[in-house]
């Protein structure tokens, strides 16, 4: 099976999946992946047998769907288009961060790996996109790094905004307009469960205060190791 647009897009999804899954699940539910491509359940079955028989994904009926090495493989290079382009039309096209998604889903399918490689020589081999995600290497390798969310990291200690992993339009003028952006300083100062609120200090910065669900969407790094 030659890759094109339907097939990667599908790999994405499953790969996105397979991310997302809790520690003990192996394989993405075909449901979550009619889903994600917003197709019916009939649909993504017959692909997905498709991807399977190419090579590219294991499938089970009833159960799931996950992607082989070579799955694995293309999807880390899908990605790297989307990311490397997203990031050059941020940085070299002046396009606000908020816009560049959709114009990126459709340029990840024909763009050339030539220009790609060099988009990437251009912006100096970045490491992540405008929204913190990390760039797979050329070989397609995605390197990994846990991260905890402004809902799970630890109270009064200084962290740095890493990624946000909701890339709707709204949800990211909410994180421009609250100075949420990848490379923030700031550090949670108290979690109320009951109100559903988590608030946020940092230097030279009013508090605020968000929503847990908002918070789970923002991912941190410490600056310092706690002892």
């Amino acid at each position: 099976m030659l890759p094109s647009s339907t097939v990667e897009n599908y790999i994405k999804a499953i790969f996105q999946g397979q991310a997302a899954l809790a520690a003990s699940a192996r394989l993405v539910p075909m449901g979550q992946v009619a889903a994600a491509l917003s197709v019916t359940p009939g649909t993504a079955t017959t692909m997905v047998k498709a991807l399977a028989e190419s090579g590219l994904a294991e499938y089970e009926p009833y159960s799931g769907v996950r992607l082989t090495a070579a799955g694995e493989r293309l999807a880390g290079l899908v990605l790297r288009r989307h990311r490397l382009v997203e990031l050059f039309l941020v940085q070299v096209l002046g396009m606000s961060w908020d816009e560049v998604h959709d114009d990126a889903e459709q340029l990840e399918h024909v763009v050339s790996d030539r220009l790609i490689e060099r988009i990437d020589e251009m912006l100096g081999h970045p490491t992540h996109d405008p929204h913190g995600d990390p760039i797979p290497t050329a070989d397609g390798t995605l390197p990994t790094h846990h991260h905890d969310s402004l809902l799970t990291c630890p109270v009064g200690t200084p962290l740095k905004m890493t990624r946000i992993t909701d890339q709707d339009p709204a949800f990211l003028k909410f994180v421009e307009r609250n100075s949420l952006k990848p490379g923030q300083i700031l550090e949670v100062e108290s979690r109320d469960a009951a109100a559903d609120s988590v608030r946020l200090v940092g230097t030279g910065r009013q508090a605020i205060t968000i929503g847990t669900r908002a918070a789970s969407k923002l991912l941190v790094e410490l600056l310092q190791t706690q002892r």
